[in-house]
């Protein structure tokens, strides 16, 4: 069995250190994330550092629920990563990995899912989706797309 992933790019007219800025705020991130609301720092770390937590918010079609994250890559202006989690369970991988360009920046924005099947089947209880992968496809085209104007804005 494959483990299901997905991910999307754009190019966006802004530097690659301005974009690591937005997507590694993560408290921002439901200004661009269709299903997370935002959320805080938790824990000594605070901010975009390799182990720094954050207890993320999220809000279905069906509920609310909440996620620890943790962050696995930080390296400014380059990659920003981190893991989801449930509880002591890993439920997926998130990275944003930025290349410059000539008039800005490529984002990436990468999604693997690595829920267990019990996981599985809460989730779409919880979130009130029966096809992550595809649903996250269109979410990560989304988020790029607001990522992207935002970073533009600036």
């Amino acid at each position: 069995m494959t483990t299901p992933t997905a991910s999307a790019s754009t190019t966006v007219a802004a530097g690659a250190d301005a974009v690591y800025e937005l997507v590694s705020d993560l408290p921002r991130m439901g200004e661009w994330s269709p299903e997370n609301t935002g959320g805080r720092w938790v824990g000594k770390l605070r901010g975009p550092a390799v182990g720094a937590k954050f207890l993320g918010t999220n809000k279905g079609r069906a509920r609310r629920w909440a996620t620890t994250t943790v962050v696995t890559d930080a390296t400014r202006g380059r990659r920003f990563a981190f893991e989801t989690r449930l509880g002591p369970i890993t439920a997926a991988e998130w990275v944003y990995d930025i290349t410059p360009t000539a008039d800005g920046c490529e984002v990436t924005e990468s999604w693997t899912d690595m829920r267990t099947r019990p996981i599985v089947v809460v989730g779409r209880y919880l979130t009130g989706v029966s096809d992550r992968v595809a649903f996250t496809r269109e979410m990560l085209v989304t988020t790029l797309e607001r990522l992207k104007a935002a970073a533009e804005r600036r």
